[in-house]
């Protein structure tokens, strides 16, 4: 048994006691490229929080893989271990994407990938793309989007490529190698995958997330809805209700912390203006918008009506709806960090 499993075992059992009981409905293995491990390896790891926590039955197990780690092998030991939902990290249908992304695998592997998992007999399949890409068009874009159809994929995610301070990318843009995106090219790809994703019966759960009916992820859900989760390993991260805890991110100071009994993380109590930004934050960003009941429930009197103060100009200006919830329009989507943003209470 590698180290680094045997530190994974270790910070399970310190603590079985983090959840206080609640039944786990989701696994994740992410971060990095879990596929790499020996199915084996993630069996034990399974078996080790199968015996540590109450699991429920139906529990949504997920596992990250890039499309070149694929193999038919692959695929069915892991279903035969129990992963039943494969996140398969795409980006994109188009080879010239990859390679300025400086991604490993090419477009023909990303399809393969997908149908050599969906003929193992894994159907809960996620991908994901990126868009606002250097040179990438609104056909290329399109055309992403009209082969996930095509592969019958039930969800995706979507992102914006970000450029990263001391990144390879920035550098090139800093040197004028490259222009920048302009944002609004990146709105318009945005709205458009929006129109085309509605047309094809998926379902916006959250800015970034789509699905077709009843193929929502449990796991990402679970951010969004102020759940409880419990996260092992290096840069995992967790949350209980009244504190965010982060491990280090090291490998190797992670593995010679745990196995020394030393402290391998950071954590941060929340005081009630932190749960509320963090309650806006997430909960904005969802087609079930913020519930002023959870608001009242929650939060005193102050942070209530700062809320109702703050929320009525988005209103006005037609980028928040107030139906049950407070919701964003299409186009406030769009301005979701902005309107989060000006809701906090600093």
């Amino acid at each position: 048994m590698s180290q680094m499993i045997e530190c994974l075992c270790l910070e399970i059992e310190e603590r079985k006691n983090y959840l206080s009981g609640k039944t786990v409905e989701t696994i994740y293995f992410g971060g990095g490229t879990p596929s790499l491990v020996d199915s084996e390896k993630i069996k034990y790891l399974l078996e080790k929080i199968q015996s540590t926590y109450k699991v429920s039955q139906e529990a949504e197990i997920t596992l990250e893989l890039n499309p070149d780690d694929i193999t038919e092998k692959k695929i069915t030991a892991l279903k035969n271990i129990g992963v039943n939902r494969l996140s398969i990290g795409v980006q994109s249908f188009y080879d010239r994407d990859l390679e300025f992304m400086n991604r490993s695998h090419n477009s023909t592997q990303a399809i393969d990938a997908v149908n050599l998992a969906y003929n193992a007999g894994i159907k809960n399949i996620t991908i994901d793309l990126i868009y606002g890409i250097p040179g990438q068009s609104m056909k290329q874009w399109e055309d992403n989007l009209n082969q996930l159809s095509r592969l019958n994929i039930t969800h995706f995610s979507a992102y914006a490529l970000t450029v990263e301070s001391n990144t390879h990318l920035h550098y090139l843009i800093k040197s004028k190698k490259i222009s920048q995106v302009e944002d609004s090219v990146v709105e318009s790809q945005f709205k458009l995958f929006q129109d085309m994703s509605e047309k094809m019966n998926f379902i916006q759960y959250e800015i970034s997330n789509f699905c077709k009916k009843n193929m929502m992820s449990k796991h990402n859900s679970s951010y969004w809805e102020d759940k409880w989760y419990l996260g092992i390993g290096p840069s995992a991260h967790s949350f209980n209700g009244k504190e965010r805890r982060w491990n280090i991110k090291s490998n190797s100071k992670y593995i010679s912390r745990v196995k020394n009994s030393q402290v391998y993380f950071e954590l941060e109590l929340l005081n009630q203006k932190q749960k509320y930004n963090e309650y806006i934050l997430t909960c904005l960003r969802t087609k079930w918008g913020v519930s002023f009941d959870f608001l009242n429930k929650n939060f005193d009197v102050d942070i209530q009506n700062h809320f109702k103060k703050e929320i009525q100009k988005w209103i006005k200006q037609k980028k928040v709806i107030q139906n049950k919830n407070y919701e964003l329009t299409k186009d406030g989507m769009l301005l979701a960090d902005a309107i989060s943003s000006d809701l906090f209470i600093t």
